[in-house]
């Protein structure tokens, strides 16, 4: 496999704020179905290049291609549009909103793209239950385990049936169990969708759910080769 037909593509970025370079010179790419671990250590540029690869940052320089098309030529409310529809997102502290039980926090992407209430939270539980927290979809997030959180966090990404996930230290604030059960659940459930996935990451126990591995230090990218 090369990086032609990628569904995701960046060559030659750089960005910096201030005198400080966060990426320089960096390239990536992601197939459909693909999980790609972006690793580096703290500092090195690797949540940069996420937010730029998911139009959240423009880069100075540079160009990302997503389907073949520059996200650079495309305006604010488009790029918006886009992070709503194609694109799904997992943090390190899930981002739940608290007023929100478990299954409207879930269903919400598809409340806000106007699918009617029934059929949203009807969607939301089907992914809940394949994450396996369908039984607290009453509770709010403050009355759940960090892990059920997290999974809840997961579900909310795919509800859309997102073409890329991006995951920022998805299970950074979990412990090593639970890491591992929100790593196995939402990588089975990406594939199955032939969703491609940016995963950062600074542990090898989660880069391990990846396919391949992209290293990035002092802003420069590395490991780019795909296996045969």
């Amino acid at each position: 496999m090369t990086a032609e037909g990628a569904l995701l593509v960046a060559e030659d970025l750089r960005k910096a704020y201030g005198p400080t370079p966060a990426l320089d010179g960096a390239h990536f790419s992601v197939h459909a179905g693909e999980v790609v671990a972006v690793m580096g250590p703290s500092g090195s540029g690797k949540s940069t290049l996420l937010h730029c690869l998911a139009g959240i940052v423009r880069p100075d320089s540079g160009s990302i291609r997503y389907q073949g098309r520059e996200l650079a030529a495309l305006s604010d409310k488009e790029r918006s549009l886009l992070r709503r529809t194609a694109f799904g997102f997992v943090f390190q502290f899930g981002q739940l909103v608290p007023e929100l039980t478990c299954t409207e926090n879930v269903a919400l992407p598809l409340r806000l793209a106007g699918t009617a209430r029934k059929e949203a939270e009807a969607t939301a539980l089907r992914w809940m239950e394949r994450l396996e927290v369908d039984s607290i979809g009453h509770k709010r997030p403050g009355q759940v385990s960090g892990g059920q959180g997290q999974r809840v966090a997961v579900a909310r990404s795919l509800v859309t049936s997102p073409r890329v996930l991006f995951a920022d230290e998805p299970t950074g604030a979990l412990d090593s169990l639970n890491g591992e059960r929100v790593m196995e659940l939402f990588t089975d459930a990406a594939r199955s969708t032939g969703a491609a996935v940016v995963l950062v990451t600074h542990e090898p126990r989660v880069a391990a759910y990846s396919d391949r591995e992209v290293v990035v230090r002092d802003g420069k990218t590395r490991g780019l080769e795909y296996a045969v």
